[in-house]
């Protein structure tokens, strides 16, 4: 099970292909992307415990720098990008949108792999969920552009109604029914990543007509935001004086997102497009997570050192 899940991105990235080629079968699940990220923030909370939220209250300022540094970082980075790229209104958007998301939930795993901070990155992703109920809207907002109309009250309903109410549904499941969670906690990951999967395909199927001319743009874009993320994360934790298990920590936690609900909230708020970078960073962000936790890996923190 582990092991298919670890290969997130290969089987992402064969999602993608696939509606390109066969984009009909696709289509047809479009309508299921909603309850589909809902049920996947749900599985989030039936992982959760009282004990996580004790946890932010116990140690406060590593998980308070990398939520401020989470939503300081990506909605800013998103703007710059796609403004220097000269992003089309919709894609700009979307690219937007993404930023100011919450930290995404296979951070967790990539942190654990990396020989990063676990419980805190499982109070900075809790929390950041949390904020972002408030920040999300209130910065897309803020960042896109005045030409853009902006439905702030339905992005913040929305997000109660696609983050909030399941997320505290599974933190209820899971106090109540303590025992049947254990018993199935080992297959959530991997219906999590076909729910996930299945969202990314229904967004690429789409948008294929516009692929030939946006792709390249929003791939290009969807990089680079990911790597100022990764790096603001971890060099901000180091101008903050954390040691190199917290900086590892806040790389991942900063640079990996939400990236499916960015998706979902484009399709349901502005256009197909706006979905497109929240597809695209879906699958990157997993690649480069891997790719960084493999090499975080052979390099254990020693003292607070890198």
């Amino acid at each position: 099970m582990s092991v298919l899940t670890r290969l997130f991105p290969l089987w992402a990235v064969l999602v993608s292909v696939a509606a390109i080629a066969y984009p009909a079968p696709f289509l047809v699940l479009t309508p299921a992307i909603t309850p589909l990220l809902a049920f996947i923030m749900f599985t989030m909370g039936v992982t959760l415990t009282a004990g996580d939220f004790v946890r932010i209250a116990r140690r406060p300022m590593p998980v308070v720098a990398g939520v401020v540094l989470h939503y300081l970082v990506m909605p800013l980075a998103a703007w710059g990008i796609a403004h220097v790229l000269g992003m089309p209104p919709m894609i700009a958007t979307g690219m937007i949108l993404v930023g100011c998301v919450s930290s995404g939930t296979a951070s967790n795993v990539m942190i654990y792999l990396s020989r990063g901070d676990v419980a805190l990155s499982v109070s900075i992703s809790t929390l950041s969920t949390l904020v972002g109920i408030i920040a999300t809207p209130v910065l897309t907002r803020f960042y896109v552009s005045s030409g853009v109309s902006v439905d702030s009250w339905g992005l913040f309903r929305s997000i109660i109604e696609i983050v909030a109410l399941p997320v505290m549904g599974g933190v209820i499941v899971n106090t109540m029914c303590a025992r049947l969670v254990r018993r199935i906690e080992p297959v959530l990951p991997l219906v999590a990543m076909v729910s996930i999967m299945t969202i990314i395909g229904s967004i690429v199927a789409g948008v294929r007509p516009s692929l030939t001319a946006v792709g390249p743009l929003v791939l290009v874009g969807v990089v680079l935001h990911n790597a100022i993320g990764l790096l603001g994360g971890y060099w901000g934790g180091r101008l903050l004086g954390f040691d190199e298990a917290v900086c590892r920590t806040l790389a991942l936690e900063v640079g990996m997102q939400n990236s499916g609900l960015a998706a979902t909230l484009g399709r349901l708020y502005f256009s197909p497009l706006a979905a497109l970078p929240g597809a695209v960073f879906s699958v990157w962000h997993n690649i480069s997570g891997s790719a960084l936790a493999a090499l975080w890996a052979g390099r254990p923190p020693r003292d607070g050192r890198p």
